[in-house]
């Protein structure tokens, strides 16, 4: 029997990376899953990818920074499979790379409107559907802040944080209920939101510098998380909640550390990775006192 034989899945941000990937993943293990982003033509089209491959998916267009729509996201999926059993809130952006005052207020904003935002509402609609059956499973995506600082990418690393700190809490108060609630970190994946980047004037050398390294080097396929993503959301984790899982270990950085470093030293050839970066002005502005007379 499959592991996720019967049950409903909701994967928010679903069109690419990660997301498609845990789709595909409870999918291809018997879920029947609705996957949502905001963009219709590439949310269908990754539904209509695991349909030809003979799976139950279905698509719904939803920015997850509106409550109402993400009330509508989950109306449809008990509409559509008279059930609801995992919430992965996995739907989040990066905003543009660069010192804090660099960012213009209403970008820094838009980036904890859907990153901490979308997951609170995705997990207060998610609790509202599993409370009353004593079940569910709901998973908040992590990211590079979660834990530490992350310098020049302020707003998602601070958004990361509170999704940790605001998704074990919220297993704390719910740790008798039967629901699992459950934070996964997954780690660096090497995915477009690391190689098609928006920063500002003088902060591109820096991503061209270091990111390539850092992708040979520990860069996972979004696969790889999503597996762990299966094990959270599986009969495996039965009765437990306000589990912190991270994807990797200081040991396999630090291997893959010293692997690319040895293959730089031999010069052995190094796989071609391409950081494509978008240039914006900057929003700083001094603050100035008045001119004395």
């Amino acid at each position: 029997m499959k592991k996720l034989e019967g049950k409903a899945a909701v994967v928010t941000g679903a069109s690419r990376g990660l997301g498609l990937a845990i789709a595909q993943r409870f999918a291809r293990e018997g879920a029947r899953v609705v996957l949502s982003a905001r963009s219709k033509e590439a949310i269908q089209e990754a539904a209509a990818g695991l349909r030809r491959e003979g799976l139950e998916a279905e698509a719904f267009v939803c920015d997850v920074s509106d409550p109402k729509q993400v009330e509508g996201l989950a109306r449809f999926t008990l509409r559509k499979f008279g059930r609801l059993d995992i919430w992965v809130n996995n739907a989040g952006t990066a905003g543009p790379y660069g010192a804090t005052l660099n960012i213009a207020a209403e970008d820094f904003l838009s980036v904890l409107s859907t990153n901490m935002f979308g997951t609170y509402y995705g997990s207060i609609v998610a609790m509202r559907a599993f409370l009353p059956r004593g079940t569910g499973k709901l998973i908040n995506i992590l990211g590079a802040g979660d834990r530490a600082p992350a310098p020049n990418q302020n707003a998602y690393g601070s958004s990361k944080s509170w999704i940790r700190v605001f998704t074990l809490a919220l297993a704390k108060e719910y740790k008798d209920s039967g629901v699992g609630i459950f934070a996964l970190q997954p780690g660096l994946m090497d995915t477009d939101l690391l190689t098609e980047v928006e920063t500002y004037a003088g902060y591109e050398q820096r991503l061209q510098g270091i990111m390539p390294f850092l992708i040979r080097a520990i860069g996972q396929q979004p696969e790889v998380p999503a597996r762990k993503a299966l094990w959270l959301a599986s009969a495996a984790t039965d009765g437990r909640t306000g589990l912190y899982v991270r994807v990797g270990s200081t040991l396999g950085v630090l291997a893959g550390f010293a692997r690319e470093g040895i293959r730089r030293l031999l010069r052995l050839p190094l796989r071609e990775v391409e950081i494509h970066t978008k240039i914006l002005p900057s929003a700083f502005e001094p603050l100035e006192g008045e001119s004395k007379k």
